[in-house]
């Protein structure tokens, strides 16, 4: 392709405020994250601070926008919807992709509909990925086709106990997303898997890990991706993981909205990767000071194309 696509990744935004938290909604381990929220969480995320980012992505030149997760913090139905309020200000469902976090499948106890109800238009398969995969819209992993990407999205949020924010893939989405990626082999589209945990072994503590971690490994290591983004962790990482044909690029990012660093997680930020015959350029931009601009923090060449893209 003779032309650039570019795809921005913002992640872990934690909006608040917190809403429709009543009697029907409290466990412990709502509790605690509010607790949490009230202490900690309020002061760091700011709505404001993830629209400037938005902002940005679209004056930068993005084409779409991946969201991998925990746009929310408890969970709550009132929470999810606001949340959806705000997907439709980044952008429509035909420019945006979302998938869901730990804290967006909080727990068990909804008392009303989930994320993957009320956001449904944010992460489901397009037309293209439901006949493609021969699956429906809504079952994970999902596919959508965005100019020479094909994005699949998975799902790995299950509600946990109390202070334990693991993960988990499973075997039957591990099985899709192995055909998917050996049938999109022929496409010549560059395979893009958005995940909300990070999907290696050691990549974060166990109370907070995919349980899954070493399944996907493998998968990873025998199949083709171009690209696996992810978020959870709050901070920038980058890891090259082994595979048949190439090494495939791991990449985390920080949250997308924090007005302060908290512990090692710094400001708000997100990345622009630029897809082109010659590779894949990756843009980490953010804020550098709480009232700055949102700036350029670094760049990288991810590895060159081995194929033509398609279009």
């Amino acid at each position: 392709m003779s032309q650039t696509f570019t795809l921005a990744h913002i992640s872990d935004l934690h909006l608040t405020p917190i809403l429709g938290l009543g009697p029907g909604h409290w466990n412990v381990k709502r509790g605690l994250g509010y607790l949490n929220w009230v202490r900690s969480r309020r002061l760091v995320h700011r709505l404001d601070i993830a629209n400037r980012l938005v902002a940005d992505m679209w004056q930068h030149g993005a084409d779409h926008v991946a969201v991998t997760g925990d746009i929310v913090n408890l969970g709550l139905p009132g929470e999810i919807a606001e949340a959806l309020s705000w997907l439709k200000t980044v952008g429509p469902p035909a420019k945006v992709t979302a998938i869901p976090g730990n804290h967006d499948i909080y727990t068990r106890r909804m008392n009303g509909p989930s994320c993957l109800e009320i956001w449904r238009d944010y992460l489901a398969a397009d037309a293209w990925g439901a006949e493609f995969s021969g699956q429906s819209p809504e079952t994970f992993p999902f596919l959508r086709r965005v100019g020479p990407l094909a994005l699949i999205g998975l799902n790995s949020a299950i509600p946990t106990r109390p202070l334990v924010a693991a993960g988990r893939i499973g075997r039957e989405q591990r099985d899709r997303l192995e055909d998917d990626l050996r049938k999109l082999k022929a496409t010549g589209l560059m395979c893009v898997v958005l995940i909300h945990h990070p999907p290696l072994p050691g990549q974060t503590a166990p109370r907070r890990a995919l349980q899954d971690a070493d399944e996907m490994a493998a998968l990873f290591a025998r199949s083709r991706a171009d690209l696996v983004l992810h978020g959870h962790n709050h901070r920038d990482s980058l890891i090259y993981h082994p595979s048949r044909e190439r090494p495939v690029p791991i990449v985390g990012v920080a949250s997308g909205s924090a007005v302060r660093t908290h512990g090692p997680e710094p400001l708000a930020r997100y990345n622009l990767f630029r897809f082109s015959s010659s590779g894949i350029e990756m843009i980490v931009r953010g804020l550098a000071d709480p009232n700055g601009a949102v700036v350029e923090i670094s760049s990288h060449h991810l590895h060159a194309s081995v194929q033509p893209m398609a279009v």
